[in-house]
């Protein structure tokens, strides 16, 4: 009877042991490796972060806004105080709060074009990837919509095209450069607020985006249904920059910020009313610095 209890005991414990062998990796933890060939499971890597929120150099590309144009002087453009890469302490650019002042000087370029369109940023990108920037900074689209008709604008169709076209630009010359894309300003709120000053109306009759600002003090149905196709178009643009910057893993686009944003008389230029003054670009350098620095897009 002794002996019978002694091999059962014997038997339960080699069952015991072919159990947890088959189930070895699990009741030892899920990371353990398994035996070769068994497709037992394996830890997976932690991913790899795709973006880095401290990059060593910024380049800039885009239009006016970004070159400072009517911020310091009339019809002249002030890269000094460009929200992106200018060295003033009174706007502390992008390149600034990243690189620190004097890193900036030496680390930032602007290839920025007043005028220039979305149909001339493959270009600018094209220049802007040469340098290897850690960090590109777009800003784009004001022009595409600001017309001397509603008919002339971009069309969303083409402004797809052109953003695809400069982000493909970048890629061959710099595949891992970081981009940051600012919405394009919300244009009929430009005007809402530029048009109670008498001079900067008087300097809107120079041709000055006439699509939106033309007869800027009509209210018919004519001038608000100009002004609101605008104002749609600005919004279309937004869409399609948030869109394409979604499909690439280096690209953080603003969330609409730059658009939201509610410039008042004190953001516009006293030269125009409608170009961001020292203290607007200022107020877009915070915006990208958010942008750039938050944990997520």
């Amino acid at each position: 009877m002794r002996k019978q209890r002694h091999r059962s005991r014997a038997v339960l414990a080699a069952a015991a042991v072919a159990v947890l062998g088959v189930a070895g990796c699990d009741a030892v933890g899920g990371d353990s490796p398994g035996p070769s060939g068994t497709g037992a499971h394996k830890a997976k890597p932690s991913p790899t972060p795709t973006w880095n929120s401290s990059p060593a150099s910024v380049a800039a590309v885009g239009d006016s806004i970004t070159r400072g144009f009517d911020a310091c002087a009339v019809l002249t453009d002030c890269p000094e105080v460009s929200w992106a890469t200018g060295g003033s302490a009174q706007v502390d650019s992008l390149a600034v709060r990243l690189l620190g002042r004097a890193r900036a000087a030496e680390r930032s370029w602007n290839y920025a074009v007043t005028g220039a369109r979305m149909a001339d940023l493959p270009s600018q990108m094209g220049r802007a990837a040469a340098r290897k920037p850690d960090l590109v900074a777009v800003m784009v689209g004001a022009n595409d919509a600001c017309r001397n008709s509603t008919a002339a604008m971009t069309s969303v169709t083409a402004f797809r095209a052109g953003f695809e076209d400069a982000m493909s630009t970048l890629r061959k010359s710099a595949p891992k450069a970081q981009v940051f894309v600012a919405s394009v300003p919300n244009l009929k709120r430009l005007w809402s607020e530029g048009r109670t000053n008498p001079v900067g109306k008087q300097v809107w009759k120079l041709g000055l985006c006439p699509s939106m600002l033309g007869d800027a003090d009509a209210l018919d149905a004519a001038a608000t249904e100009r002004r609101d196709t605008v104002a749609k178009r600005v919004q279309d643009y937004n869409k399609v920059l948030e869109q394409v910057c979604a499909r690439d893993r280096h690209c953080r686009f603003d969330g609409g910020a730059v658009y939201e944003y509610r410039f008042g008389t004190d953001q516009l230029s006293h030269v125009d009313w409608f170009h961001p003054s020292v203290n607007g670009q200022a107020r877009l350098a915070e915006i990208a610095y958010r942008t750039v620095t938050g944990k997520k897009a």
